[in-house]
């Protein structure tokens, strides 16, 4: 259930990105306790009426009683929300917000951890980060970031400080791929032949206790196809998109046949329904139409809030950006993404 929550700092990082606080009352603070690396979703009406959703992840260190919440923004070319976070919203200002959720999470134990991320994808991992290196004093962890520039790196004073509060057990390695540094890696993209150069170099590969993945698509699929060709077991890796293309989709004509007609059972807190979809319909589309209430933020398949089981029927999923592979063989998928190949599809979103 979304909450109203009270904006107390809008903090500048870069020219295009900002960190925002909220207060969360008393009364919540249990509803909104969350992991280090999951993400909140965020509502509000445009313009015109229509419902913007976006999600945005906790960069703070968790808490199981939170006083407040703190994202990083990042401006989009033709964002709604982020060019409203970015000039209009304001301390004062009330958002609604959903509860946390999300599983790119690392709860706090004993081991070796590598980040490697790029642009925003900084914010998960720096909570993970940071409630990890205070919680665990055994732990280390080793952040590989890439970023365009200096002056476009988010949340550098806030690494600079983990840097000095824990400096035998926090590594940090910077790659800028528009912009030469005076020390350190040179410029360009950490592509999948450079980090699989750069990696067993900085970290041993094969006692690392897991790998945590954040940033674009092609980040993310160069760091996973680096790992595997270092011959990392996948189960060490955890992977969270924050950008894909639409035409990251599989094409029409590669898709499995819909049926003429579908029907749709879900179970969401607790109460069933059963309605007939309307033609190209999703999932989540047609629950949309009967319960408004239904889970969702991004609606392209890398957020993960509309995770659902599957207990009949069958779905193709146009994109899949959000779950693990044991996810997908435990029966979950995406709402979003998923149409019907059966004639009757039956979710849980409580599962």
């Amino acid at each position: 259930m979304f909450h109203p929550l009270q904006v107390t700092a809008v903090d500048r990082l870069t020219d295009d990105a900002v960190a925002v606080t909220f207060a969360v009352p008393e009364e919540l603070r249990t509803a909104y306790r969350y992991d280090p690396g999951q993400h909140i979703a965020l509502r509000r009406t445009g313009e015109d009426g229509t419902e913007i959703r976006r999600t945005y992840s906790l960069c703070a260190p968790a808490s199981e009683a939170p006083a407040s919440l703190r994202i990083g923004v990042r401006g989009v070319e033709g964002g709604s929300f982020s060019t409203y976070a970015l000039h209009e919203l304001a301390v004062g200002d009330s958002v609604e917000v959903l509860p946390p959720t999300g599983r790119f999470t690392l709860p706090p134990r004993t081991g070796y951890f590598v980040g490697i991320v790029g642009g925003s994808g900084i914010t998960p991992v720096l909570s993970i980060v940071g409630t990890l290196l205070e919680r665990e004093p055994d732990a280390r962890f080793c952040l590989v970031r890439s970023d365009r520039s200096a002056a476009s790196t988010m949340f550098l004073e806030e690494l600079a400080d983990l840097k000095d509060r824990f400096p035998d057990r926090l590594q940090l390695v910077h790659a800028f791929s528009r912009e030469e540094q005076a020390s350190g890696l040179a410029s360009g993209r950490l592509d999948t032949e450079r980090l699989a150069d750069l990696l067993p170099r900085l970290v041993p590969v094969d006692r690392v206790d897991g790998w945590f993945l954040c940033g674009p698509l092609g980040l993310v699929e160069g760091a996973a196809k680096a790992l595997h060709d270092l011959a990392v077991p996948r189960t060490r890796v955890h992977q969270e998109i924050f950008h894909a293309d639409e035409s990251a989709a599989p094409p029409a004509s590669s898709r499995p046949p819909a049926p003429d007609s579908a029907k749709v059972t879900a179970t969401l807190d607790g109460r069933s329904g059963s309605w007939p979809m309307e033609s190209g319909e999703s999932v989540l589309e047609t629950v949309l139409r009967n319960r408004a209430d239904a889970p969702y933020a991004c609606k392209g398949g890398v957020c993960g809030t509309c995770r659902v089981r599957l207990l009949s029927g069958e779905v193709r999923m146009d994109r899949n950006y959000a779950l693990e592979p044991e996810e997908v063989e435990a029966g979950y998928v995406l709402a979003c993404q998923s149409h019907p190949t059966t004639s009757e599809v039956e979710v849980d979103f409580d599962a």
